[in-house]
């Protein structure tokens, strides 16, 4: 058995014990993350982790997700074939690569340009042609391809950023963690005309959301946020 077949058996492993024997029931979710080869967006260190039930460091002080948290976060926006959806944090590029699979135009938005860089590349490699990613300050959101059928945002924000409530589609769901650097709240808010509605999902530890609208340099810097390089 090639390497391959080994990761193919550990994704449906994946999918059978941390998601569907959890609470990820969305069937096009499941399936997308039993084809999308994670260990692809992972460090050469770590490969032997990738489909474990855990973040892993991807330099830079950033991580990639667990895959539960992944299929969760894909879950809550319920994407559909049309949609265009923005990221927020591109990050190692796995979540774009999920979405990709299951709306139209994913835009994905990273401030750090070592990592934009590699995220592009690897997926050109991977035959994803729908995934645009821009670097900037992603708690600007993207006002020019606005407005968005879902926004995921992929780190912890001291609070939701103005722009992506204003950039969120009639009906558009924004799913992202809220809180301080000691942990956060998944939360999703759902446009319903001029209000929005939250609903509270489940306590998350994420990396700091760094920008105008979100935490300071300084801030992410400090005791309590301190991630492998």
């Amino acid at each position: 058995m090639d390497d391959e077949e080994n990761y193919a058996l550990e994704r449906d492993r994946m999918v059978e014990e941390q998601l569907r024997g959890r609470d990820i029931t969305d069937g096009r979710v499941l399936a997308v993350m039993r084809q999308v080869p994670r260990h692809r967006f992972v460090r050469p260190v770590d490969l032997h982790l990738a489909y474990a039930d855990c973040p892993l460091p991807i330099g830079h002080g950033q991580t990639i997700s667990q895959p539960y948290i992944v299929a969760l976060m894909t879950q809550l926006l319920e994407p559909n074939p049309d949609d265009t959806v923005l990221e927020i944090g591109t990050g190692s590029g796995y979540q774009a690569a999920i979405l990709a699979q299951l709306v139209g135009q994913v835009i994905s938005v990273e401030r750090i340009p070592e990592l934009a860089a590699q995220t592009r590349l690897l997926l050109a490699r991977l035959g994803v042609t729908n995934v645009e990613v821009q670097e900037g300050d992603g708690t600007q959101g993207c006002a020019d391809r606005a407005p968005f059928a879902g926004i995921v945002v992929t780190a912890g924000a001291p609070r939701v950023p103005e722009p992506l409530r204003q950039q969120l589609a009639e009906g558009g769901r924004l799913v992202l963690p809220v809180g301080s650097r000691d942990g956060q709240m998944l939360e999703r808010w759902t446009r319903c005309g001029e209000d929005l509605q939250r609903e509270r999902i489940a306590p998350v530890a994420f990396v700091p959301l760094i920008g105008e609208q979100g935490w300071s340099e300084a801030a992410a810097a400090g005791e309590g946020w301190r991630f492998s390089p």
